[in-house]
């Protein structure tokens, strides 16, 4: 039985003390009457047993070290990319340079914007320091998906977050398996890594199985992959960082993380086994991490890295205007809805959103009922009609109409084409109008449309607030995307120790579950 010279304590404030001594061993040990009592960083006096001894537990201990260790990050962290720009590039170089990885904020933007961000990243952080940029599925424009496939190829994007997707396209397989090789040890090497994020065991086989022959024989005839580049995809699993969105602000399908993310494991290890894969596919946790408390869950339900998203567009590098922030900042648990998505309007698929300060959710809801009910703009009733142009539209919907025209003039000729012969197709094209720019009008901050703002959030931004609250993290203007990263990441350190304590026969104070957020050296949280 091991022995040792310090003295075990076992009140409540020493017990606390240990837990947040995340970078000290700690030993356990029990004295003569059975109480468990700690050490910390030393050992214990030799009339007492060892009943264990935990190592240091830092904060780039948790995850998955493969993940770091293939991505070259410090932390397994990851900052999601919030669409039209929030997660802006300033968001992905902070994350970057501390030890994270951060998504550029790609969907709904301009490829000519699209280009111009991933080019300054390119520019700022290379190879060097991990970071990405979001793609999206987008059904109705897989020219758009193309074209940005094309500008990350280009410009030497090596990560991209994979979203929305239902099933899988030529686009994302080419970005997938451009530039694979076999190595002359006969290692596989991909320079480019698709981190997808699901909420489905069915799409998530799809990501996690080689790409569909057709698409690889597709993209060969059409040159966009070499035959070597698809001969290898045929044994390949399409993505190798796999993400599993549970409840979360935008587009979710609201599932809890426990059951969703033992789910995806699951299917996991079915597509493993019956491939063979000799590398491994890592599964992250996202959707609800908004406190140490959810991100240390996360990580014993054996995520390898975490994502978190709501918190960040609160941060003071987030896309979103001050008036928006501090929207967020006010928000609590129940303070989010369900409303009409933008880019999949026809289809019912909806976003979590921010309800409190802002009626966007109700309105957008009211447009989506209407559409079901109507077949046209003609078809409405003319009291129905005014009322949606003075009360949610802001003006006439011809006037509307003819700003849908302008626009999809550039961005999508086909869509006017289609409005011309389908009049309820017109109809949904002029709704969008009013999503589609709702989120921006919050970008922007326009007073004017305060009651219109789309903020996307989801439960974790509340959850967020409360712990925050009376600490030097409650002031928008404090919330750093990195500071807020390393509280989350110290706490949920510190939690775990608790856990670790507990399960030793510890009897850990309630108190020692909390950790209130405090400011961390970014070069050196410690």
């Amino acid at each position: 039985m091991s022995r040792a010279a310090s003295p075990a304590a076992h009140d409540p404030a020493a017990i606390i003390a240990a837990v947040h001594a995340v970078r000290e061993p700690v030993v356990v040990v029990r004295d003569e009457r059975g109480r468990r009592g700690v050490v910390v960083g030393g050992s214990a006096s030799a009339d007492r047993s060892v009943v264990a001894v935990l190592p240091p537990i830092h904060p780039e201990l948790l995850g998955d070290p493969t993940f770091c260790e293939m991505h070259g990050t410090r932390f397994a962290y990851i900052g999601g990319a919030m669409a039209n720009g929030i997660a802006t590039v300033e968001m992905v170089e902070a994350l970057a340079r501390a030890g994270c990885i951060g998504f550029f904020g790609a969907a709904g933007l301009s490829p000519e914007r699209v280009a111009a961000s991933v080019e300054r990243l390119r520019a700022s952080l290379g190879d060097a320091l991990p970071w990405g940029s979001n793609l999206i599925h987008s059904p109705n424009e897989p020219q758009l998906e193309a074209e940005i496939v094309s500008i990350y190829l280009r410009h030497g994007v090596r990560r991209v977050s994979a979203s929305a997707y239902m099933g899988l396209t030529p686009s994302i397989v080419r970005y997938a398996l451009t530039g694979v090789r076999r190595s002359p040890s006969g290692w596989i090497e991909r320079p480019n890594h698709v981190f997808a994020k699901i909420s489905r065991p069915e799409v998530a086989r799809r990501f996690m199985s080689p790409a569909p022959a057709d698409i690889l024989e597709g993209l060969v005839r059409d040159g966009l992959l070499t035959a070597e580049e698809a001969e290898i995809g045929r044994n390949l699993p399409l993505a190798e960082d796999v993400t599993v969105e549970s409840d979360s602000g935008g587009h979710t399908d609201n599932q809890p993380l426990g059951p969703l993310f033992s789910a995806i494991c699951e299917a996991r290890d079915e597509v493993v086994t019956r491939h063979g894969y000799v590398r491994p596919i890592r599964v992250g946790a996202a959707g609800g991490l908004g406190t140490p408390t959810a991100v240390a869950s996360a990580y014993a339900l054996g995520a390898a890295y975490v994502l978190t998203g709501s918190v960040n567009q609160a941060a003071v590098e987030s896309g979103l205007s001050e008036v928006g922030r501090v929207m967020l900042a006010a928000a609590d648990l129940a303070d989010v809805a369900m409303a009409p998505s933008a880019d999949m309007f026809e289809l019912g698929v909806t976003v979590q959103v921010l309800k409190r300060g802002t009626m966007f959710a109700s309105r957008a809801q009211r447009l989506y009922d209407v559409y079901n009910t109507y077949d046209s703009l003609e078809a409405l009733p003319a009291d129905l009609r005014a009322r949606l142009e003075r009360e949610i539209l802001g003006m006439p919907a011809d006037a509307v109409w003819q700003e849908c025209e302008r626009f999809f003039a550039e961005r999508d000729p086909a869509q006017l084409d289609r409005a011309r012969r389908d009049p309820k197709h017109k109809m949904a094209l002029v709704f969008r109008w009013y999503l589609g720019l709702s989120s921006r009008w919050a970008i922007r901050g326009e007073p004017a449309r305060r009651l219109d703002y789309q903020i996307w959030c989801g439960p974790a931004m509340g959850a967020f607030n409360a712990w925050t609250r009376g600490s030097f993290l409650e002031a928008p203007a404090r919330r750093t995307v990195v500071q807020i990263a390393l509280n989350l990441l110290e706490g949920a350190a510190a939690l775990t120790r608790a856990h670790q304590l507990r399960a030793t026969g510890v009897v850990v104070p309630a108190e020692a579950f909390r950790f209130r957020p405090r400011p961390f050296d970014v070069a050196d949280p410690a």
